[in-house]
């Protein structure tokens, strides 16, 4: 994949994420969940460890996702070199995918690691941009 098709490959990884932490935070496979999903959600009950652990993970990987989309702008519309740019948006997309199932299965220090990587990948496209 290409850098812009990495870009949308994370965008779609965060809406992904963001998506199931909603269905296993309102249960929306039971009837009850249905309900709640599609009310106003004021009376939403606690989180279960895994939907607690998808909600982290989704406004993670949304928050990074706001980063490295800047940093990959600066560098597109700056005319950086093509190859620091793919390297760091593969960087990124493969340790947010890898992030993310790490996350859900509650691994903490793989966690951070991959964390890591990311910011290394937007790291790689922030100085592309600067050059």
């Amino acid at each position: 994949m290409n850098d812009t098709e990495l870009l949308l490959a994370s965008a779609l990884l965060t809406y992904a994420s963001l998506m199931l932490a909603s269905v296993l935070r309102t249960r929306s496979w039971t009837l009850a969940g249905q309900k709640l999903a599609f009310g106003n959600r004021d009376d939403m009950p606690e989180p279960s460890p895994l939907a607690g652990r998808a909600d982290r993970a989704a406004k993670n990987n949304l928050e990074n996702l706001v980063l490295f989309t800047a940093a990959w702008a600066a560098a597109r519309l700056g005319g950086a070199a093509p190859a620091p740019i793919e390297l760091g948006a593969q960087l990124f997309f493969w340790s947010r995918c890898a992030y993310t199932a790490v996350y859900l299965l509650g691994v903490p220090y793989l966690r951070t690691a991959l964390f890591s990587v990311g910011v290394i990948g937007t790291f790689i496209v922030g100085v592309a941009a600067l050059r």
